[in-house]
Formats: C-alpha cells, sequence, structure tokens
C-alpha cells in the first residue's frame, strides 16, 4: 500500500526542469508516496517518496515555460507547502567546458564553493561578459556530504555507477541510445545532419580512453536565462569567470530563496553540435548523483 505522509514528514526538496529529469528523479526513490493535500494555491505538480532515510519531495518547472522566473515561482511555493525541509536538490543537465579538466558527456558537475563563487554565478553575455550576481553557498550539511563522497570514491567506493545502471532497464536512458560523445576543434562549427552526420571527421578532437565512464568534477556552474551554443563563447566566458565546469539556465532563480546544491549531467559541450541526444543518460547519472550525496548524510 502507498504511503501518505504529512507535509511536514518532507525534509528534502528536489526541483528539476525537464520532463526527463522528472523521470530519472523518480527512478532514484526507494519507495513512492501518495502525495499529501496542498494549499489550491499551490499550483506545483509534486512526486514524493523516500531515498534511504529522507522523504523526497520532487517539483518539475512547468512545460515551455522561461526557466529562471518559474524556479523561482517552484521553489517558493516547495518551501511553503512543505515547511520542514532542510535543504534542496537543483538536479538536471547542463552543457560543459571540455577545456576545464577532462569533462566528458554523461559526467556530472557539482557546484563547489570556490575563490569569490558560491558554486554557482550568473551572468549575461553579448559583447563582454556580465557577472550579476555570486549566488550563495550550499548549505554546510550539503558540503560536508560531498568531502564524504569524494572520500569514499576515492577509496573505490562509489555507489553512482550502480544507481545509473538501475536506470539502464528503460531504454531512453541506457548509455547506448546516447550515441557516440564526440567533440569536436573549437573554431569547427557544425555542418547540419543529424547528430553531425554532416561534419567532418577530421575535426574532431582525439582523446584518451578513460577507465571510467562516468566522473564527478567539483566546481563553478555558470547560470544564464540564454543557453551558450558556441565553442568561442563558451572558453571565452569560461575563462572571464575564472573557469566555470559547466553552463545551465534554472540556478539563478533558485539559490536565493532555496539554498541547494546544483548537480547537472553533461548533456552537450555548449557549442553549435549539441542536439539533445544525450539529455536522458546526463539526466540519470545527475539524478545517481542526488542520491549518491543524500546517501551520506
Amino acid at each position: 500500500m502507498v504511503q501518505t505522509l504529512r507535509r511536514e514528514d518532507y525534509t528534502v526538496g528536489w526541483i528539476c526542469a525537464l520532463a526527463v529529469e522528472l523521470a530519472a528523479a523518480q527512478e532514484m526513490l526507494d519507495e513512492q508516496h501518495q502525495r499529501p493535500q496542498t494549499d489550491s494555491t499551490d499550483t506545483n505538480s509534486y512526486k514524493c517518496g523516500r531515498i534511504g532515510t529522507h522523504n523526497v519531495v520532487i517539483a518539475c518547472l512547468p512545460g515551455g515555460t522561461i526557466a529562471p522566473n518559474s524556479s523561482t515561482e517552484v521553489a517558493v511555493r516547495m518551501k511553503y507547502s512543505f515547511p520542514n525541509i532542510r535543504f534542496g536538490f537543483l538536479v538536471g543537465i547542463g552543457g560543459g567546458v571540455p577545456t576545464q579538466e577532462d569533462i566528458r558527456l554523461g559526467d556530472v558537475v557539482v557546484s563547489k564553493p570556490l575563490s569569490s563563487h558560491g558554486g554557482v554565478v550568473q551572468f549575461e553575455h553579448g559583447r563582454t561578459t556580465k557577472t550579476i550576481a555570486h549566488l550563495g553557498n550550499p548549505p554546510t550539511i550539503l558540503l560536508s556530504a560531498l568531502s564524504n563522497m569524494r572520500a569514499n570514491h576515492m577509496r573505490g567506493k562509489n555507489n553512482l555507477i550502480g544507481s545509473v545502471l538501475k536506470l539502464q532497464r528503460i531504454q531512453a536512458f541506457s548509455r547506448a541510445a546516447a550515441g557516440p560523445d564526440v567533440l569536436f576543434k573549437p573554431d569547427y562549427k557544425h555542418e547540419g545532419g543529424q547528430g553531425c552526420t554532416g561534419c567532418s571527421k577530421n575535426a574532431v578532437v582525439q582523446r584518451k580512453s578513460r577507465q571510467q565512464d562516468v566522473m564527478v568534477h567539483y566546481g563553478t556552474i555558470a547560470s544564464s536565462n540564454r543557453p551558450v551554443r558556441d565553442s568561442a563563447d563558451r572558453n571565452k566566458i569560461s575563462a572571464d569567470l575564472g573557469g566555470v565546469l559547466c553552463f545551465e539556465s534554472e540556478s539563478a532563480g533558485v539559490l536565493n530563496y532555496f539554498p541547494c546544491l546544483v548537480i547537472r549531467g553533461i548533456c552537450d559541450y555548449a557549442d553549435s553540435h549539441a542536439n539533445g541526444q544525450w539529455r536522458a543518460y546526463a539526466a540519470a547519472t545527475s539524478a545517481a548523483c542526488a542520491k549518491e550525496v543524500l546517501s551520506v548524510i
């Protein structure tokens, strides 16, 4: 029988932006709950359940909405309806910066304070990159959990892949469905064709094979309401902002109202070759990483 808990019993909030991210999040639940009754003014749609010892409430942004504005509204309503939330996660996909570390498709980037950044920096980009705000640090309990998780990974105790494999039974989330991981040279533009079938193989960056299928990177995530789809812009903005690892669109609307950790699965390289094929797998790896962070709290 599916349980129905009180709203006050939920202590972890989880926000995502896309249906594919919501599906991956639901698959991470160890137990699903019936949604408790909320105020009629709360228009969020919630999925509730348990991960380990934590009762988790998940909300997704309405489809077709402007990300920063919608994410703010979703976060505020969640905090109002579930007053005992201790901390949160903003989990989903993002564009990676391959010139920073060895970031590959399907890897995960986790927001972590570095230098003057609190883990996420909000920016505008035009002829110049304009920093709007350095958004707040994640809660201390989550930063401590990251330290524990990193230590476990160094000792070879990595449960992330196990959680990713749980999703492999769903074809859309499988690694095979994502296709090849191809990185093109920064000065080479997409020439057309689905999945870059019309792009030149001579422009592909040759990279060494890697033992780990999924690596977790820790550093600064850049948030803007406009996606970055040009490799030259990507590299310049990253350098201007002190070496960001990832670009996304929702964090700026959430962090000032909902202290949380931002976790992004890399679905493209923030260039003209982005095609959406890696979205589902990247959603799976980011959701699995969030589950692993919870497991050490």
